[in-house]
């Protein structure tokens, strides 16, 4: 986070706690050895929670490739309005990560969703955390942590809880498995189809697939609406963004291997770094991609949305 410190205008002051998280090389890794990753590549990360007068459900706000942002306090703002504790976590003070904007390779994808599921057990046994009860909200990079973090047979692997709800905020779903079940956990996605950072087609063949699974799954699709348009800023370009939204997804096995790009086998040897370069061999690259809201409609429009799917999934008067 910019600084640790926030409190909101209603004067809740956010309390500091820490994850013990880790860095794990790979989907396998963490399927293989679950919380052994923990003794293997540990990294303490940071967080505030805001907890409301007497225990709560809560929503754990996931940031995504520009760390913590204005935007993200503002929904865990918003949410805490409406009655819920909430907690924003800051994946990149601990690695010492400012941004990943231009560089997704300098920690895994599979780590943030590791990274979700140790904040979500760490959270759920807090008495701020009315029992238990709590889900998770990440956008863009932390779209697609707080996603893999639904599916079951991970989540489980990571020691992650019980979840009520997943909220993906257009989400990057390049790395889906073949077998997303997500059990009772209610999964909703939502993205912009101008969207130049991640593909709303890739979100709903995965979101899709969790839904044929068995999930309880929806999603929305924005016409005309950019990446992070639910920020209250103008659309702009980020000259420095290092995106390819129409590159070829990559499959997972139950046991976190890839899929060779040339067929149906699993190679046990590719990694994310090796897709990613791939895909910029490839052509799918490019450097420069826009963010930001057209009007003050859209950010509405997302709050909306977001209270909507929450005060559904976790009742407040349950």
């Amino acid at each position: 986070m910019t600084t640790l410190a926030h409190r909101f205008a209603s004067g809740v002051e956010g309390i500091p706690f820490t994850v013990p998280s880790a860095n794990p090389e790979s989907y396998q890794a963490v399927l293989r050895d679950g919380l052994g990753c923990l003794d293997h590549s540990p990294v303490a990360l940071q967080g505030l929670l805001f907890p409301q007068a007497k225990p709560a459900p809560l929503v754990l706000v996931v940031p995504g490739s520009v760390g913590v942002a204005k935007s993200h306090r503002a929904h865990a703002e918003t949410l805490h309005g409406a009655g819920y504790a909430t907690a924003v976590l800051d994946p990149f003070g601990g690695r010492a990560v400012a941004s990943t904007v231009a560089n997704q390779a300098q920690y895994t994808f599979a780590a943030s969703a590791f990274d979700v599921c140790r904040a979500a057990a760490l959270l759920a046994q807090r008495p701020e955390v009315r029992g238990g009860q709590l889900g998770v909200q990440g956008h863009s990079r932390g779209g697609s942590a707080v996603l893999q973090a639904a599916v079951t047979r991970f989540r489980e692997a990571a020691g992650g809880p019980a979840l009520a709800g997943v909220y993906a905020v257009y989400p990057w779903c390049g790395h889906q498995f073949l077998n997303p079940a997500v059990g009772a956990t209610a999964v909703r996605g939502i993205i912009g189809d101008a969207d130049e950072w991640c593909s709303a087609q890739q979100m709903q063949g995965y979101l899709n697939a969790m839904r044929l699974s068995g999930g309880a799954v929806s999603w929305r699709v924005v016409p005309g609406a950019h990446h992070s348009f639910d920020r209250e800023e103008p659309v702009a370009l980020e000259p420095e963004a290092a995106v390819a939204p129409a590159a070829p997804t990559a499959y997972l096995t139950d046991e976190g291997a890839f899929l060779a790009p040339s067929g149906l086998a699993p190679d046990p040897t590719l990694s994310e770094r090796d897709l990613m370069v791939a895909a910029m061999k490839a052509g799918y690259g490019r450097k420069g991609a826009h963010l930001g809201a057209r009007s003050d409609e859209e950010p509405a429009l997302f709050r909306a949305d977001m209270l909507a799917f929450w005060h559904r999934v976790l009742p407040l008067d349950g």
